[in-house]
């Protein structure tokens, strides 16, 4: 459904370029939540605006291609045309960090969701009908349907959130970008999110990008993902690959950090040094300053991505020399 390839993008500043995305290429397919996950500031977001074609000065996208495929009219599209934009909402939805503030505070909910609806969707359908299929959705999300007489600065951050959701659910666009969607919610709502995004994948066959830095959320809700580090991919794997044999460092790190909650005592275990800065120049593979397993070569020379087994990768000369001496 979606093609990433070779994707880079920097910010352009005077002192020079600052790199920010780097050969990131991965594939999406139908029917498919696919995870992206790292720390805060790994380059998650950046990401998804580039693969959405919301880049705006000094960010620039340098190289890659984003091809968009099986959307409702059935072409083909790449944003180095320009016609990704053609896709927004329609075939390919985007929930932000801060969905809430995408509502237009002074016009009331019920409007917001029969402008967002096109046309095509609505076509034999009266007003009222396609208030009830809303309605629906809200209340999959816990939300009452009188919240659609509501102005949206009369709802908390949370709500607002949901409604956002609401509102992408009603389109049901063949590909669905979430940017951290449950992060303003607390733990039932997440759950009922979680639930609703899989039934979209199931009865609408929509495809689903889904970005978070909670790994307990990837392991429920995603069938493959990648791990970024510094705007490079690390690992990519199916769920239980990269949860059962997880192999760059970098991974194994986010893994020791979970807290084990059906354990009585558990020790959780920070990845060592901090993360770099967006502006440092790292040599090499971007996660040795970090790395109890750093060589010379780690320092100096960036890794090839290495398919340990079907379907799962690793960029780690560490893991290339294991896998030689097995």
């Amino acid at each position: 459904m979606l093609k990433i390839e070779n994707l880079s993008a920097s910010y352009k500043t005077i002192d020079g370029n600052i790199h920010v995305v780097k050969d990131v290429d991965f594939e999406i397919r139908d029917n498919e939540i696919f995870g992206i996950a790292g720390e805060s500031g790994c380059g998650k977001s950046t990401l998804l605006k580039t693969l959405y074609d919301i880049v705006e000065f000094p960010l620039e996208i340098d190289k890659g291609r984003v091809v968009l495929s099986g959307v409702k009219n059935g072409k083909e599209f790449s944003y180095q045309s320009g016609e990704i934009r053609k896709c927004w909402w329609n075939n390919i939805s985007y929930v932000p960090q801060a969905a809430q503030s995408v509502l237009n505070p002074i016009v009331r909910l019920k409007e917001q969701f029969l402008d967002s609806i096109p046309d095509e969707d609505k076509k034999n359908e009266t007003e009222q009908q396609t208030l009830a299929r809303v309605a629906k959705y809200l209340e999959e999300l816990g939300l009452s349907p009188d919240v659609l007489e509501a102005f949206p600065f009369q709802l908390s951050g949370g709500l607002r959130q949901r409604v956002m959701i609401a509102m992408v659910m009603a389109v049901q666009p063949s590909l669905l970008i979430a940017d951290e969607p449950t992060t303003a919610l607390d733990v039932t709502i997440q759950k009922q999110v979680l639930v609703l995004l899989n039934k979209l994948k199931k009865d609408v066959s929509t495809g689903v990008l889904f970005i978070t830095h909670d790994l307990g959320v990837v392991a429920e809700i995603a069938d493959r993902v990648v791990i970024l580090y510094a705007g490079c991919k690390v690992e990519e794997g199916s769920i239980s690959e990269i949860f059962a044999d997880a192999r760059h460092p970098y991974t194994i790190g986010l893994m020791k950090a979970v807290p084990d909650v059906d354990a009585e005592e558990f020790d959780i275990q920070p990845i060592p040094g901090v993360f770099p800065n967006i502006t440092e120049d790292i040599g090499g593979c971007r996660f040795h300053p970090r790395c109890p397993y750093a060589t010379e070569r780690c320092r100096t020379e960036l890794p090839e991505e290495l398919e340990v087994s079907p379907g799962h990768t690793v960029s780690c000369h560490h893991v290339q020399e294991a896998l030689k001496n097995e």
